[in-house]
């Protein structure tokens, strides 16, 4: 049996879906095959633990007290085990409390006590325990709650605006729909709509729906709750790596290097006191309390204008996550999910901005290709756009490339941008 097969097999337990990618391969390499005929015990009452097992092919039946009283002899289908379930003990000292039993020709996949630690991860994305994992891979951790359910929080020091941040429930959103699927495939394409903000101060819930599972390709649908709502809604398809046609007729810019750059930080740190800015927007920019982002933010431009004139509806920036990231392809994905979202609908505002111009902006959808493999903690470069604005709404564009001119990833998001209504005076007593 080839390891490949293995690794799919286990990708397919629900109840690993918390384990990151490269676990499945390390308990790929220790399961043992064992056989059983009809009606053999697999395991007895009373037997020690010897590991757990996973029903590759066949149907068993697990019997015991609770089962096999008067209030379930009428379904017994809820105590069967067909593929990708598993049961059994994680250590020497457990006994089985139940028997169970082969119904047909039964072949299960065992993992020794030995290994059961493999089965308790760190988190989703790492099975290795390291110094500490950067903060784009502390927001993209879920909990899982059950089966394809799964958790997300806003960690403190993450960056906080009005609503939570929509670039962070999209790749949160991906990150519970890629945990669903065999670590072979990788998403290559995701189509999303916001419907309500989302609230940062209080967890999201994900809910995945597995629509398709086929040899090349796996399409997943995920539904973002909070209080009982939906807010957010995601379809992404994944497709396990193949060798196909090859050709790139889009070049990369040419632009400076990254290391040659300013940091986001400093650049705002030199416009502070840069007098070629308005007196007054550097006084109220100085005051607003500056958000760090989980990622290293480097503009090609640097500008000297400000939000109160018209800007050009294009910016050009180089990023990569701080830090060391875990080696899951799927991670670094979400990574760039995560910051697919940043600046990419103010563009198509740029050409309307003018002094005391209140805008709202609100992303109404969101759609990511993903072309070649990159890492997240390399530096990429982003090519936004904003091309058309019309009816309330803009639409803005972007192209990602590695350092070597490979196109990685296309993006287009469409939200609302609206001058915001003037407030009512309020009427003055005249007591």
């Amino acid at each position: 049996m080839e390891i490949e097969q293995v690794i799919e097999f286990l990708a397919h337990v629900p109840l690993l879906q918390r384990l990151p990618g490269s676990s499945f391969a390390e308990i790929a390499k220790r399961v043992q095959f064992k056989h059983y005929d009809r009606g053999e015990f697999i395991v007895r009452v009373g037997d020690a633990g010897d590991g757990i097992y996973f029903i590759w092919e066949g149907v068993a039946e697990v019997q015991g007290s609770i089962n096999d009283s008067e209030d379930f002899h009428e379904d017994r289908s809820e105590f069967q085990l067909k593929r990708h379930d598993c049961f059994g003990h994680g250590t020497d000292t457990s006994y089985h409390q139940a028997a169970v039993v082969a119904l047909d020709k039964v072949t299960c996949l065992v993992l020794p006590n030995e290994y059961s630690t493999l089965l308790e991860p760190l988190s989703i994305w790492s099975a290795t325990e390291t110094e500490e994992h950067s903060m784009i891979e502390r927001i993209l951790q879920l909990d899982p709650v059950e089966v394809n359910i799964f958790c997300g929080f806003t960690p403190p020091d993450a960056p906080q605006y009005a609503k939570c941040y929509g670039g962070q429930i999209i790749a949160q959103a991906l990150a519970a729909a890629a945990k669903t699927v065999d670590h072979f495939k990788l998403v290559h394409s995701l189509h999303s709509y916001f419907l309500l903000g989302g609230d940062q101060h209080i967890p999201i819930l994900y809910q995945v729906r597995r629509l398709r599972d086929g040899n090349s390709f796996a399409t997943r649908s995920v539904d973002a709750t909070q209080n009982g709502k939906v807010i957010f809604t995601l379809t992404a398809s994944f497709q396990k790596e193949e060798n196909g046609f090859e050709h790139q007729d889009i070049r990369m810019p040419c632009v400076p290097a990254p290391e040659t750059l300013l940091r986001k930080e400093e650049l705002r740190d030199r416009q502070l006191f840069d007098p070629r800015l308005p007196k007054n927007y550097r006084n109220k920019a100085a005051g607003r309390k500056y958000m760090n982002m989980p990622v290293d933010i480097r503009f090609c431009e640097p500008h000297t204008y400000t939000h109160q004139i018209k800007n050009p509806s294009s910016t050009m920036f180089w990023f990569k996550a701080w830090g060391k990231l875990s080696d899951d392809p799927a991670l670094h994905r979400c990574v760039v999910t995560y910051i697919s979202d940043y600046i990419s609908l103010t563009v198509s505002l740029n050409p309307h901005r003018k002094r005391g111009l209140k805008p709202i902006l609100l992303s109404l959808d969101h759609s990511v290709w993903f072309h070649r493999p990159f890492r997240a903690d390399d530096w990429i470069l982003a090519v936004i756009d904003g091309p058309s604005a019309s009816g309330g709404r803009g639409f803005s564009q972007g192209r990602m490339f590695n350092r070597q001119g490979e196109l990685i990833l296309t993006l287009i998001q469409e939200g609302v941008i609206r001058a915001a209504k003037p407030r009512p005076p309020v009427a003055k007593s005249n007591l």
